[in-house]
């Protein structure tokens, strides 16, 4: 197949770029070009900003493709130009979007917990909302304003050794450095995916006849004591852990007041075998001490 995806040269895009090379398909990525094009004549590269419609219209222009992924639109603005320049041109779009579609309000999260069907639309640039409601409103246009089949898949915190946020290394180095975390509630349960995972499900997505708002995660949770409590074990030292108060610099980035999880017992049944957490976020956690040690 001829497969676009938008924001693939790093962290899960990456893998999903190689996931794609794997199977033998013909794959363009379109970046803005400043970090090259990291998988060679294996893949074509188009090179424009996707907030430059005029631009993306161009690159564009003359092309088709069986498959477009976007892994970086985060308003309904970029949902709406993309609704605009793909009509006619893609079989299917797979939509990266978030668990932060849901509210914090400590109950397992099901597809139908937010519905962008029938969400109102205010449109906007990324800068006036919140990353949460971005993509809300993101995936309320490209349901009701796309011309082609919609998949938007809904991720929960990604982990992996090569996580340019780095918040899992966050917390080990923390704790490594003997320095204080700042927690609001340590008992919160959340969920994870790997990189790798959050790629296979991401092509499964497209190869597949699929459509509509999709969860994708590891089974299982963890909570943050029990989180810290493993970087603790492998690394033999005793985190600090703040609950209250706390500067900016302390503040951890899985820090949320209530448990935020989801379930993936759509995707399952759609024919997905997530992993299990438990069996792959200790590996992690140790390969991660060892490398910042």
């Amino acid at each position: 197949m001829n497969i676009l995806v938008l924001g693939g040269t790093r962290f899960f895009g990456k893998k999903l770029v190689e996931l794609c090379i794997e199977n033998g398909h013909d794959v363009t990525i379109l970046t803005r070009g400043q970090s090259g094009n990291p998988f060679g004549p294996n893949v074509k590269q188009l090179v424009a900003n996707r907030n430059d419609q005029e631009a993306l219209a161009q690159v564009l222009s003359d092309k088709k493709w069986d498959i477009v992924y976007d892994n970086i639109c985060y308003s309904p603005n970029e949902a709406q130009v993309i609704c605009d320049l793909l009509k006619g041109k893609t079989q299917k779009l797979v939509f990266t979007s978030t668990l932060s579609t849901y509210e914090i309000d400590g109950k397992m999260k099901k597809e139908e917990d937010f519905d962008p069907y029938h969400y109102q639309i205010r449109m906007g640039h990324k800068a006036e909302f919140s990353y949460g409601e971005g993509k809300r409103q993101a995936e309320a246009v490209l349901f009701k304003e796309a011309s082609f089949p919609v998949v938007a898949v809904r991720f929960p915190i990604v982990m992996g050794e090569h996580d340019y946020t780095r918040r899992l290394h966050f917390h080990i180095e923390r704790i490594l450095q003997n320095q204080p975390i700042t927690l609001p509630n340590i008992d919160a349960k959340m969920s994870y995916i790997t990189d790798e995972e959050a790629a296979a499900f991401l092509y499964f997505a497209g190869v597949t006849p699929i459509e509509g708002p999709y969860n994708a995660t590891a089974s299982g949770t963890i909570s943050l004591k029990d989180l810290i409590t493993l970087i603790e074990e492998v690394s033999g030292k005793h985190a600090k852990i703040s609950l209250v108060g706390g500067d900016e610099t302390s503040r951890s980035p899985y820090g949320v007041p209530a448990d935020w999880y989801m379930s993936n017992a759509k995707a399952e049944t759609a024919g997905f075998t997530f992993s299990q957490l438990e069996d792959w976020l200790p590996k992690l956690v140790i390969t991660l001490v060892k490398q910042l040690q």
